[in-house]
């Protein structure tokens, strides 16, 4: 069997019918490039289990009893890959035909880019903002309060969004969303995978902030277009009640916690 140019992990959490089309998608659509697929599944069903073993037997799969987190999926992945490149992505993800393609040559034509994602978009082919600045605590209070109503807050978050970037054309970026990266496997290999003292929300906040403190670039790539099913739930029910009975809620809030505090007095990566 020839070494594949591309890895690419999936990795999900008790969808069996969205892993089912991420991965025909990715059959369906990646045409010009040789490549392996690497699932990992957290807190495994047998509805996922019985889908890896007859319709994707060939798929390298590695089922995980209870819900390890997000950074631990990549971290036992990354041990299989046998690729050059490393294509990440959740197990929400429809693959567009071209899409990996055209991220994969961008990268190969800029080794000074350690991490490169598309463009998302809703199911609905509506925009989905992917790319970001990096959070200051007061993102966070924004976010998660009233206070996102006031005229200061939104300035706030609109420049955390970056609304003053009209998204069409490749960007340098402070950091993207975890739904899709793609990286040279040299440069995880020297940046290291996703911190697992982040068991959900800000692994990819703090991953493309290492790969910035490692020398590499982080960039948006609008060109490449891939759908998105991107479930708010930490957010549902409004403030209080999400506060006090969603865990998903506390699970974002310990791990801002954390990433706060790991690069509490050290300077941001500066880029154009």
């Amino acid at each position: 069997m020839n070494t594949p140019e591309l890895s690419i992990i999936v990795t999900s959490y008790k969808n069996p019918e969205l892993l089912r089309l991420c991965l025909e998608s990715i059959r369906k659509n990646i045409r010009e490039v040789g490549y392996e697929i690497i699932v990992a599944d957290s807190a495994t069903e047998e509805a996922t289990e019985m889908l890896m073993r007859e319709d994707f037997p060939d798929v390298t799969f590695f089922p995980f009893r209870e819900n390890v987190g997000l950074a631990r999926l990549l971290e036992k992945s990354i041990t299989a890959v046998k690729g050059t490149y490393v294509l990440y992505m959740n197990g929400d993800i429809i693959v567009n035909p071209g899409s990996v393609e055209k991220l994969l040559g961008f990268l190969k034509s800029r080794p000074d880019v350690g991490l490169v994602g598309p463009k998302l978009l809703n199911f609905n082919a509506t925009f989905q903002y992917s790319c970001f600045r990096f959070y200051r605590p007061t993102t966070i209070l924004y976010r998660r309060t009233v206070l996102r109503h006031l005229p200061f807050a939104k300035r706030h978050l609109d420049w955390f969004l970056m609304k003053d970037y009209d998204h069409k054309e490749p960007k340098e970026v402070d950091w993207i969303m975890g739904s899709v990266l793609l990286a040279p496997k040299a440069a995880i290999d020297k940046v290291g995978v996703m911190d697992t003292a982040f068991f959900m929300y800000m692994e990819d906040v703090d991953w493309c902030r290492r790969f910035w403190d490692a020398g590499y670039k982080v960039v948006y790539y609008p060109h490449s277009e891939m759908f998105h099913y991107h479930g708010k739930g930490s957010a549902r029910g409004g403030f209080f009640q999400a506060l006090f009975f969603n865990r998903l809620t506390w699970h974002h809030i310990r791990s801002a916690v954390i990433y706060f505090v790991k690069y509490a007095g050290k300077s941001r990566p500066v880029h154009d």
